[in-house]
């Protein structure tokens, strides 16, 4: 049987470039709601005469380039929203927990372990400065007693402080310092009657916290550790 040579014919629902450009004249407004077919289109290079310079192709890369850049402004956006749910998520999954203690102790074991995995995090810490008559230390809970006014000493007069790739401190974090490349350090305060606090949160991620990043959510989580601590412990504001 001989074999069909040339060209594969045409498929009978193809469309033709005379139907094409028929539909564009019927539609002269086509290209102006779909402006993103515009960077895939290649105009003609039309001849003006000596000295006259065809700005068209210009005007069409520039186009391109806002085409581009539009889309790129969209999928960061996208991310960043993402992003924001999921540490929105994660943050009030952090609050149910701390509501459902059933125990003073149940509460410090969430905030200085379970915080962190619910956080996505390498460690959480709470820090309490003594109240003149216990010595620094590690108490068997988790929680770091240091001297009076290392907090401020840490924080200054924020309340919130982010560092971006850092070597954590051992002062802070303990043995864990060694994981820690970025922190998040969050003023407590939890009654007039008790010494100050504070939560150190500390990532191996460089950038998880840095300088300039929204402090709400974690401002939010520590407001929550001020009350369920002043609760259980009955402490006036």
């Amino acid at each position: 049987m001989a074999r069909e040579t040339g060209r594969p014919s045409r498929l009978p629902d193809a469309v033709t470039p005379e139907e094409v450009a028929a539909y564009l004249r019927d539609h002269p407004d086509f290209l102006a709601q779909h402006a993103e077919l515009v960077q895939h289109l290649t105009p003609p290079l039309v001849d003006r005469g000596p000295g006259v310079v065809d700005l068209q192709s210009f005007m069409l890369d520039r186009l391109r380039g806002e085409v581009r850049r539009l889309k790129d402004q969209q999928r960061e956006l996208i991310g960043t929203t993402r992003a924001n749910m999921n540490s929105q998520n994660r943050v009030h999954a952090a609050v149910l927990f701390l509501l459902d203690a059933q125990s003073f102790e149940q509460l410090i074991q969430t905030i200085t372990t379970d915080l962190a995995v619910l956080l996505d995090l390498d460690v959480a810490v709470l820090v309490v400065e003594s109240n003149g008559r216990d010595i620094p230390h590690v108490h068997k809970t988790g929680v770091r007693v240091v001297e009076s006014g290392t907090i401020a000493r840490w924080l200054g007069r924020q309340e919130v402080l982010l560092n971006a790739d850092v070597q954590g401190s051992e002062e802070i974090f303990g043995p864990a310092a060694g994981l820690v490349r970025s922190e998040a350090l969050i003023r407590l305060n939890v009654s007039s009657e008790t010494p100050e606090g504070m939560l150190a949160f500390g990532s191996r991620e460089p950038d998880m916290f840095h300088p300039g990043q929204g402090t709400e959510l974690i401002g939010f989580l520590a407001r929550v550790v001020e009350r369920v601590i002043r609760g259980w412990l009955d402490l006036p504001v």
